[in-house]
């Protein structure tokens, strides 16, 4: 579904912000993008969707060279959530966003109708709220039904949950799941909460400095405390405690994991 080649991308020859980058994200995955701030997180999002091209080598989106093919076209493919939705939000009903980048890209009229009304369903939107009048995570949920409602095949999410309450969060990440396992849909998130992408994500992209220090499983990366050090990340909070306990709680990510963990040495006559 994604793949960079060689990847270099900066505004000075000096300081690229990536340098010779390469990996392949397949069809159906759920990647997270962790690291630092000024890792190159949010230029990789910028580049697989083409709104950034590369200085040197070759992004491919579904097979199709971005240097070679209009952002309009690469649309189809992608949709793209940014961090903060007034940044994306661009009609003054719900019903015209939703409706928006079914105009862009050419449905006819009686198809965006019938799309419009399961995405406002699904959502659980009035098709007319004002979306500036909304809450924050109202205007989120607005902003992701919109990029959802021309169902591309890959979703982009830039620190999705960015001001959102525990339970909007939820609300959200559950339906980008779903989508991921039984829609097919292949999902990119950049974000700095680990307990997100412990929870989420099926793989994981380690980056510093515009390089991949480590990729693999999301419980494998968490507990790959020299990789994490090296990229300034902290582990999410289980996998981290579950280290601190020994080669018994090697198979621990998750509270449940713990708490089964837990249950059994404590069976054993075991103590921490």
């Amino acid at each position: 579904m994604i793949r960079f080649e060689n990847v270099t991308f900066g505004y000075s020859e000096k300081r690229p912000i990536l340098d010779d980058l390469s990996f392949h994200i397949p069809k159906g995955d759920f990647v997270a993008l962790i690291g630092a701030n000024g890792a190159g997180k949010s230029t990789i999002s910028r580049l697989t969707n083409g709104l950034l091209q590369p200085t040197k080598g070759h992004v491919f989106l579904n097979g199709k060279d971005t240097l070679k093919t209009p952002s309009s076209k690469l649309a189809r493919d992608c949709g793209f959530l940014f961090q903060n939705p007034d940044r994306q939000i661009c009609e003054n009903t719900v019903k015209d966003e939703i409706a928006f980048s079914m105009k862009v890209q050419g449905w006819d009229e009686e198809r965006i109708k019938e799309r419009a009304k399961q995405v406002l369903d699904t959502f659980d939107l009035d098709p007319e709220w004002f979306p500036f009048s909304r809450s924050r995570g109202e205007r989120q949920r607005i902003a992701l039904a919109s990029v959802l409602a021309c169902e591309p095949g890959l979703l982009i999410l830039d620190e999705p949950t960015t001001g959102l309450d525990y339970l909007e969060c939820i609300r959200i990440m559950d339906y980008v799941t779903y989508l991921n396992r039984e829609k097919g849909t292949t999902v990119l998130m950049v974000s700095h909460d680990m307990e997100l992408v412990q929870s989420y994500a099926r793989n994981v992209l380690v980056l510093n400095h515009g390089k991949i220090l480590g990729q693999g499983p999301t419980g494998q990366m968490m507990k790959n405390v020299d990789v994490l050090k090296k990229a300034r990340v902290l582990p999410a909070q289980i996998p981290e405690l579950a280290l601190r306990f020994g080669d018994e709680f090697k198979d621990v990510f998750t509270v449940e994991d713990m708490l089964d963990a837990l249950r059994r040495k404590t069976q054993k006559g075991g103590t921490l």
